[in-house]
């Protein structure tokens, strides 16, 4: 059996530090590792990472500070995106308390009760709406 026939199986860690294994390479995967398998059962060429093993790529390979840089800048993003799912789903929760009718407040500084007339709700309401429109697309 060739190494074109070789199966092929993807090793990598999930967003929650998961090990996943699929034999197709994931998208959104951290130290993705390709691991094939001979028609014996037995590893070949066991380590390589995955999308390197094609001679034709010309994809560079990154010193251990970039990589470094790289892991952060995915790290963060994948943080901020957190951050924004947390924050639309606060603004939805937002909008349906609003929209439940009722009598609404907001606290004070000195930690009291001020209640929200009908036009002060609808202005409320308004600025949630269009917050979710801009951030939560």
């Amino acid at each position: 059996m060739t190494t074109s026939h070789a199966l092929q199986v993807y090793k990598s860690i999930g967003a929650h530090g998961e090990v996943k294994y699929s034999q197709h390479q994931p998208q959104n995967g951290k130290n993705v590792e390709l691991i094939e398998f001979r028609s014996d059962g037995r590893q070949s060429d066991a380590g390589k990472l995955a999308g390197k093993t094609d001679a034709n790529q010309n994809t560079p390979t990154q010193n251990p500070e970039e990589q470094r840089v790289a892991q952060l800048e995915a790290r963060i993003k994948e943080q901020e995106s957190n951050a924004n799912a947390q924050r639309c789903q606060s603004l939805r929760n937002n909008l349906t308390n609003l929209n439940v009718g009722g009598r609404i407040y907001e606290m004070d500084t000195n930690g009291k009760r001020q209640y929200l007339d009908s036009r002060e709700i609808e202005v409320k309401r308004e600025r949630v709406q269009q917050a979710i429109t801009q951030y939560c697309s």
